[in-house]
Order: structure tokens, then C-alpha cells, then sequence
């Protein structure tokens, strides 16, 4: 089950518009302190700007919706790329469009578009993703079956998270909670009964969509 869609990591990406520099940084967060945190790390990054404009979308519903002018017209920056970010589906991510001007006026529709398309620009770089509910499962088995392992995890519905090799392998799975049943299942055909399962739970996972 998806819960909601944000971005895979942290980013950064510039570009030149009418010779203003836009400076577009982006960052995954999980709550409003980290989203402050943020963007009080890049106003100082760049304190000599011209205009650090944040905005930030929080919760799976959209709950926390935020943005600041910071000095540009009024409805010209923060709020077109909070609305541009609602309309993207994304939230859990705090954005910061820098700007140094560059001499030239874009006026209020060229604003909107410099600071949404720099914002926009900013989400490719960072790549989006799906959050979901799914099931993990941590299992022990012998070595004689973990190439076995790996190549069923090509063409099973399950995912091979991390392998820590010591007198067993021990291997984090994680799959669709749908999915629990016949990922035991094909655990206990593969090594014939021989599996362990030391730990099983449902964690929020970030899944790659673009």
C-alpha cells in the first residue's frame, strides 16, 4: 500500500533566467523541525543572496503547507511552489529556490515561473518515490542457497535488502504484505525446512517511480 510519494534524497540544481542565478535545494524530511532545520542550513549557505525563498510540504494528507516570499512580490514565489508541489502529489520535503538577481525585472508572471520550474527542477534531481507498507522479513539459511536466493529475487516479488555473511547468511527481505505468505513459502522449499526467521515486521519503505 502506498502511503504517500516525496523524493528519493537531498539535491541541489541551478539555472539562469533573464541573467538571476536560481539556486533550487531540496531535502526528504519527516516533520516540521527538520524542515526548519533545512532551511535555515541554506539561508546561511547562501546568505548573501539576493532571496531565499522555502516552502514546505509535511504529512500524508498534505497537512503541513508552508512558504515564504522571503521580499518577492506577494503570491510571486513560495505559495506557487507550494501549490505546484500539492499538485505534483509529492509532500515530506522541505524546497529553498535561491535567487541572485541579475538586473533584469521578470515581473509577477515570470516569477512564478522561475521559482516553480526551478522547484520542479530540484524534484527531478532529488528523483521521486513511492512510500509503501511493506512486510520485511529476517531470515538466516546456508550458503549452499543464496545464489538460488538471488536469482529468484529477479523474478519473485521480493527484494533482497542486505546480506551479512558470517558462519550463515543472514538476509533482509522485504516484499508486498500481500506477498508474506509465499515468500515463507518459497523460503521453506528452497532450503528444504532449513530456514530461520528471526524477525518479522511492516516497515515504510521508499520505492523508486522516476
Amino acid at each position: 500500500m502506498i502511503r504517500y510519494n516525496t523524493i528519493l534524497k537531498a539535491a541541489s540544481v541551478e539555472q539562469i533566467i533573464d541573467k538571476s542565478k536560481f539556486i533550487a535545494s531540496v531535502c526528504p524530511v519527516e516533520n516540521k523541525v527538520e524542515a526548519d532545520a533545512f532551511i535555515a542550513e541554506i539561508r546561511s549557505k547562501y546568505k548573501d543572496a539576493t532571496h531565499n525563498v522555502p516552502a514546505m510540504v509535511i504529512g500524508d494528507k498534505f497537512q503541513i503547507q508552508w512558504a515564504s516570499d522571503d521580499g518577492e512580490p506577494q503570491g510571486t514565489a513560495g505559495a506557487p511552489i507550494v501549490q505546484m508541489l500539492v499538485k505534483e502529489g509529492v509532500t515530506n520535503l522541505a524546497v529553498v529556490v535561491t535567487r541572485y538577481f541579475g538586473g533584469i525585472k521578470l515581473g509577477t508572471g515570470g516569477l512564478v515561473r522561475a521559482y516553480t520550474s526551478s522547484a520542479k527542477l530540484g524534484l527531478s534531481e532529488a528523483g521521486l518515490c513511492a512510500v509503501k507498507d511493506m512486510h520485511v522479513v529476517l531470515v538466516k539459511l546456508d550458503y549452499t542457497y543464496l545464489s538460488k536466493l538471488q536469482n529468484l529475487s529477479q523474478s519473485e516479488d521480493f527484494e533482497i535488502q542486505h546480506l551479512i555473511y558470517e558462519d550463515a547468511v543472514t538476509a533482509q527481505l522485504c516484499t508486498d504484505p500481500e506477498n508474506e505468505f509465499n515468500l515463507k513459502e518459497m523460503l521453506s522449499n528452497l532450503t528444504g525446512g532449513t530456514v530461520l526467521f528471526l524477525e518479522q515486521k511492516v516497515e515504510q519503505i521508499k520505492v523508486s517511480i522516476g
